[in-house]
């Protein structure tokens, strides 16, 4: 019985850590995310996945939010979760597209201004991380 349970035990450990997944790029940046509802300007990183995108923002090392960005939904804090539509009603504008923020942080380089509803997004890689990129900007 002892033999089976450490048996168990093994294959349980062994799938659990071939599931975590490694980032494809993983930048250190200043983040500048001003919203009427969703405001900060901090240091933090960008974790680029396959289906989803990492951003943890700290002020002082100590972190301040951790959002995971997918297609259809937007994670913050880990405890809760938005489908992209009512994320974007609550903490941007509901006139974006439900992709909009998942598509911003898939470029290289981000900068967003929309001066109607008061949206800016932006973040500056820091020096010893970019590799010469030419800032793409979109502007609403």
């Amino acid at each position: 019985m002892k033999s089976y349970i450490f048996a168990l035990g093994s294959l349980i450990l062994l799938l659990g850590g071939c599931s975590y997944k490694e980032p494809h790029t993983t930048k250190s940046a200043t983040i500048v995310f001003k919203t009427p509802s969703l405001k900060f300007y901090d240091k933090g990183f960008i974790e680029r996945y396959d289906h989803k995108i990492k951003l943890t923002v700290l002020n002082l090392g100590v972190v301040v939010t951790d959002m995971e960005i997918y297609q259809n939904k937007v994670c913050k804090n880990f405890a809760v979760c938005f489908d992209s539509a009512t994320f974007n009603d609550k903490f941007l504008d509901k006139s974006y597209d439900n992709d909009f923020l998942y598509n911003l942080f898939t470029q290289e380089n981000i900068y967003f201004k929309d001066k109607e509803h008061g949206v800016l997004i932006k973040v500056i890689y820091d020096q010893n991380e970019t590799d010469d990129h030419n800032e793409t900007q979109i502007s609403k």
